[in-house]
């Protein structure tokens, strides 16, 4: 079947211009001047609208195991609140148990995933153990389309490697040209000013903040590309939320290192007053690295528009807060760390267009075509172009809304922006060409996306 999309305005990372955009099946065969295209089988009138490309969230848990509970958006609920939200793709992490093998880690997230989503998705590895087999199954991971492995400066005894552990990784990461994502906190240090405080009587959600100073994942960050650097292994800095941070990244990007970043809406429009929030609410918003002063953000908006922040992505891992955020009810420690996202991600960051933060061609290539880029979709995702995978969002720049957990779709008891009014709404989604959002409702289906064998970074130098 073929369908028009006419009268809408295409975004790209020029900007915007009026165009129609055909489809053919599952593939975007022309885009061309208005009233150039067609007939078609079936047309969308997109008049007064944007027509983007479906958005690419590159960091996502869905059932992710933590902390004796788990993350309670399965594959199937995940991904079809991605999909209201206008996001077409995710690339969600494997996780390595100790004592387990990567490639044994990856069939159970297939099998997790395969069949079980509404719109297709990828996954990264996340290495908790590093010895010589896991080092060899690196590349068999590369082989099977995950060509980027994750690794924690934090969560001593779950996570957490060592200075050597990670130079080994780094140097096989460089050897068959993977990336290392880096979650970029000291751990160590971390663990101690979280047991004084413990010690001290000091419980409240609060503490999960004041003990993960800033500095802390300033100066991981710094660690982590100092040990890239020597090995010579790109770098991917997971969700970046403090100023000190950034400015290790700067300075290695600066320096032509192939070092790149995240960060997330949540450290751009939330901040550490709402982990102060009394009665235990703050644990809602318990996420690791945590919420920041305020005086953060105008710097992460900042990076952003300079590119030394490439992505936003959302780390969209959410907790229940009746019976698992309060798990932590007198130890903050035990809090689940995570904030549910997954279905805001496009919205927040086109508020940020309306606030003259962003242009629109950055908010498109931040959210849908450097991800595409950064992990080896391109241009199969990311772009409307001849080509490419029919994955498009036709998003009203005028429409209201009002952000609750009474009209989301994610699986979890609370919104982290509830009551947030924002200008901007996905009006449909195409997921290869399938409309799976409409003014009507969701009409897709969990049987509907495909695993993504993903290519290696295409920034490399």
């Amino acid at each position: 079947m073929t369908t028009l999309i006419s009268g809408g305005q295409v975004l790209s990372t020029m900007g915007a211009s009026a165009a129609d955009v055909l489809v053919d099946g599952e593939i975007i065969v022309a885009v061309g001047a208005p009233g150039t295209l067609g007939p078609a089988d079936e047309t969308i009138d997109a008049t007064g609208k944007y027509v983007l490309p479906g958005g690419i969230d590159a960091h996502t848990h869905m059932e992710m195991p933590f902390g004796g509970t788990h993350s309670v958006d399965s594959f199937g609920t995940g991904t079809t609140a991605a999909a209201w939200g206008g996001t077409t793709t995710i690339i969600d992490f494997a996780v390595q148990a100790k004592g387990t093998s990567l490639l044994s880690t990856m069939d159970k997230w297939h099998e997790k995933a395969d069949g079980n989503c509404a719109i297709d998705y990828g996954f990264h590895m996340i290495v908790s153990d590093v010895n010589d087999s896991s080092l060899k199954e690196m590349q068999a991971c590369v082989d099977g389309g995950v060509g980027s492995f994750k690794m924690f400066m934090a969560y001593p005894g779950v996570f957490y490697s060592t200075d050597g552990e990670i130079l080994l990784a780094m140097q096989k990461a460089r050897e068959i040209g993977a990336t290392i994502m880096m979650h970029a906190e000291n751990g160590i240090a971390i663990d101690q000013l979280a047991a004084q405080a413990f010690a001290a009587g000091k419980i409240d959600p609060v503490q999960h903040g004041l003990t993960r100073p800033p500095e802390l994942e300033g100066e991981a960050t710094s660690r982590a590309i100092q040990l890239a650097k020597v090995t010579g292994a790109p770098l991917y800095i997971v969700h970046l939320s403090a100023s000190q941070a950034l400015a290790a990244v700067a300075e290695a990007r600066n320096d032509g290192q192939n070092v790149f970043a995240e960060t997330c809406p949540q450290y751009l429009y939330l901040s550490i007053e709402d982990l102060a929030k009394p009665d235990f609410e703050g644990s809602k918003y318990v996420a690791s690295p945590p919420l920041r002063e305020k005086s953060h953000q105008a710097d992460l908006w900042r990076g952003l528009r300079t590119n030394d922040l490439s992505v936003v992505s959302t780390d969209h891992c959410p907790f229940c807060f009746k019976d698992q955020k309060e798990l932590g009810r007198g130890d903050f420690r035990a809090i689940p760390n995570g904030i549910p996202g997954v279905e805001h991600r496009m919205d927040l960051l086109h508020q940020g267009v309306v606030a003259g933060e962003l242009t629109l061609g950055r908010w498109v290539e931040t959210c849908s075509t450097t991800p595409a880029r950064m992990f080896g979709l391109y241009p199969r995702k990311g772009v409307i172009a001849a080509g490419s995978d029919a994955d498009i969002v036709i998003y009203d720049p005028a429409a209201k809304q009002t952000l609750s957990v009474e009209t989301h779709h994610m699986n979890v008891d609370y919104s982290a922006y509830e009551g947030m009014e924002i200008t901007g709404k996905v009006e449909t989604v195409l997921s290869r060409g399938r409309v799976v959002v409409s003014p009507s409702g969701f009409s897709g289906s969990t049987t509907h996306g495909k695993f993504l064998s993903r290519d290696l970074n295409q920034y490399l130098n």
